[in-house]
C-alpha cells in the first residue's frame, strides 16, 4: 500500500506510544527505525531511544534528523541485547523474512512490543491506487496461501507462534489528505507500483487511471480524503 502524505503518520505514532505507556525515562528500542520519525515522536515525549534499520543511508538520515536518540545499522532479527522497556515494530513485520522470530526476538530484549499494522484491504481506502493500476502490474498473492499480516487472527497467531500474547489491541482511523489531484498522484507516480504502470503505459494514463478510480473520493474544494485503518498490538510474554 502506498504510504500517503506524511501528515498521516503522526496520530499513528502517538496511540502506538500511548499503547506502550511511553513516558519520561523509557527505554525504547525501534526495529526499521527508518528516517527516524517515531524516534523523533519517543525522544519529544522524554524517551530514551535506539534506533536500527539495515539501510544505512536511512540510519544516517535519522541520526542527523534526531540527534536526541542513538541509530545503529542493524537488522530486526537481531536486535541489540538491551534490556529496553519498549520494542517498537511500527509497520514493519509485513516487510521481514521471519516476523515470528523478529517478534520473539524482540520481547527477548524489551518487556512490551507494540506493533502497527495496515486494517485489511478492505478497511484501506488507499488500495484504491493497486485497483486503479492493476493492468499493468503483476498479479498480486495467489489464492490459497496465508492470510496477509492486516488480519488480525494471523497476526494473533504469529504472535502465539512466538510464544507470545496480545495484551491489547487498538483501531485508529488515520484519513489521508490531499490538497488537489497533483498531489495525489505526484506520490504514486514515484513509488514503485507507479513507476512500473509509468513505464509499461506512460505517465498521463497512469494520472487518468488514478484520478477515475478516486473520483468517488473527490472533495468540494478538489481536494482528496481516503480514509484508512491502522491496527496497534501491544504484546507481552
Amino acid at each position: 500500500m502506498d504510504d500517503g502524505p506524511r501528515g498521516w503518520a503522526r496520530p499513528l505514532y502517538e496511540r502506538a506510544l500511548d499503547a506502550a505507556g511511553v513516558v519520561p525515562g523509557t527505554t525504547l528500542l525501534e526495529l526499521g527505525c527508518g528516517s527516524g520519525e517515531f524516534a523523533r515522536a519517543a525522544v519529544e515525549r522524554g524517551a530514551r531511544v535506539t534506533g536500527i534499520d539495515s539501510d544505512r543511508s536511512a540510519v544516517s538520515v535519522a541520526a542527523a534528523a534526531v540527534p536526541g536518540a542513538e541509530f545503529r545499522l542493524g537488522d530486526a532479527h537481531d536486535p541489540p541485547p538491551g534490556p529496553f522497556d519498549v520494542v517498537a515494530a511500527v509497520q514493519l513485520l509485513s516487510h521481514v523474512t521471519n516476523p515470528v522470530l523478529v517478534l520473539r526476538r524482540a520481547a527477548s530484549v524489551g518487556a512490551t512490543v507494540v506493533v502497527t499494522v495496515w486494517g485489511r484491504d478492505e478497511e484501506c481506502d488507499v488500495r484504491a491506487f493497486g485497483e486503479a493500476l492493476a493492468r499493468w502490474l503483476p498479479p498480486r498473492r495467489a489464492a490459497g496461501g496465508p492470510p496477509p499480516l492486516t488480519d488480525p487472527d494471523r497476526l494473533r497467531k504469529l504472535v502465539a507462534l512466538a510464544g507470545l500474547q496480545v495484551a491489547a489491541l487498538r483501531e485508529l482511523a488515520c484519513p489521508f489528505d490531499y490538497a488537489d489531484a497533483d498531489e495525489l498522484v505526484a506520490p504514486v507516480l514515484g513509488s514503485g507500483i507507479g513507476r512500473r504502470a509509468a513505464a509499461a503505459a506512460g505517465p498521463e494514463a497512469v494520472r487518468r487511471a488514478l484520478l477515475d478510480r478516486l473520483a468517488a473520493h473527490r472533495l468540494a474544494d478538489g481536494g482528496y480524503r481516503l480514509e484508512n485503518l491502522f491496527r496497534i498490538y501491544t504484546v507481552t510474554a
